[in-house]
């Protein structure tokens, strides 16, 4: 068997959990050149501590907010933080 059809019988065996995954490794060897570290960011947990349901309800609304246009210029936060 070559390796592209190992590779083909490789992903049929996925369990479904890990398909996003593999799909942002495969991402990053064709899209990074195969560097380590470019390959451990692109398929690092996209977050690795829980958060409460208070803080998921907040930012469920955050995003919401944004979405009606209620979002703020970075210029004026940079501005309002004395950065800009």
């Amino acid at each position: 068997m070559g390796a592209r059809e190992e590779l083909h019988r490789l992903v049929d065996l996925l369990p479904d959990a890990q398909e996003e995954r593999a799909r942002r490794l495969l991402r990053a060897l064709i899209e990074k050149t195969g560097d380590p570290f470019l390959i451990a960011l692109a398929t690092a947990p996209d977050d690795d501590e829980p958060s409460t349901p208070a803080e998921d309800a907040s930012a469920d609304e955050a995003w919401r907010a944004y979405q009606r246009g209620e979002g703020r210029p970075w210029q004026d936060v940079r501005r309002e933080l004395g950065r800009g």
